[in-house]
C-alpha cells in the first residue's frame, strides 16, 4: 500500500539519523546512557550467571548501529514487523538516557526534554502499530489455526470414506462367506 512506502521511510529517519549520528560522536551520549547501563548491567549480574560488559561506550554504539540498521531495513520494507519491534526496544533506553527531565531543575530544558520524551513516546507508539501491521493479511496465528482446521477436516472426511469402503469390504466378504 502506497501510505505504507511512504510512513516507512519517514518513521524510520530519525532513527537513522540519530544512529549515524552517535555512531560519529559516540562519546557525547555517553554521559547521559551511563545510568541506565548501569542499572542495566547490575541487574544482569544478579541474574545471569556470567559478568555483563560495563563500557557504556560500547552499549552505546551498539545501539546505534542497532537503529542504522533495523531504520535503513525498515525504511526499505524489509522485515518490517521484527525491525519495527527491534527500533522499539531500542526506542525505551534511548528515550530514558537521553531525556531524564526529572532530573532538570531548569524549567527550560526541562521542557525541552519533556518534549524530546513525548516525541519519543509518539514513536515508540507508532513503531507499536508497524510491529503488528499484517499488511492485510492474516496473522501466522490465524493461518496456523486455520491449517490445522483444514488438516483435521481432510482427516475426517479421508476417515470417512476408508470406514465405508472397510465396512462395504466385510458386507461382501460375508456375503461371499456365506455362498
Amino acid at each position: 500500500m502506497l501510505v505504507r512506502r511512504i510512513a516507512r521511510p519517514l518513521l524510520a529517519a530519525p532513527f537513522v539519523y540519530g544512529g549515524i549520528s552517535t555512531l560519529r560522536k559516540p562519546q557525547d551520549r555517553v554521559p547521559g546512557a551511563r545510568p541506565v547501563v548501569e542499572k542495566i548491567t547490575e541487574t544482569a549480574d544478579k541474574q545471569l550467571p556470567v559478568q555483563v560488559p560495563k563500557d557504556v561506550e560500547q552499549y552505546v554504539k551498539a545501539n546505534a548501529a542497532l537503529q542504522v540498521g533495523a531504520g535503513a531495513l525498515f525504511a526499505l520494507g524489509r522485515l518490517p514487523r521484527l525491525t519495527a519491534l527491534l527500533l522499539a526496544g531500542s526506542t525505551v533506553p534511548t528515550t530514558l538516557a537521553g531525556h531524564r527531565f526529572w532530573e532538570e531543575s531548569d524549567p527550560k530544558v526541562s521542557f525541552e526534554k519533556i518534549a524530546h520524551f513525548v516525541k519519543n513516546l509518539g514513536l515508540l507508539g507508532g513503531l507499536l502499530l508497524a510491529a503488528v501491521d499484517t499488511e492485510g493479511k492474516p496473522s501466522v496465528g490465524y493461518r496456523a489455526r486455520r491449517a490445522a482446521h483444514n488438516a483435521a477436516e481432510s482427516t475426517e472426511k479421508t476417515f470417512a470414506k476408508a470406514q465405508k469402503r472397510a465396512a462395504k469390504a466385510q458386507k461382501k466378504a460375508a456375503k461371499k462367506a456365506k455362498s
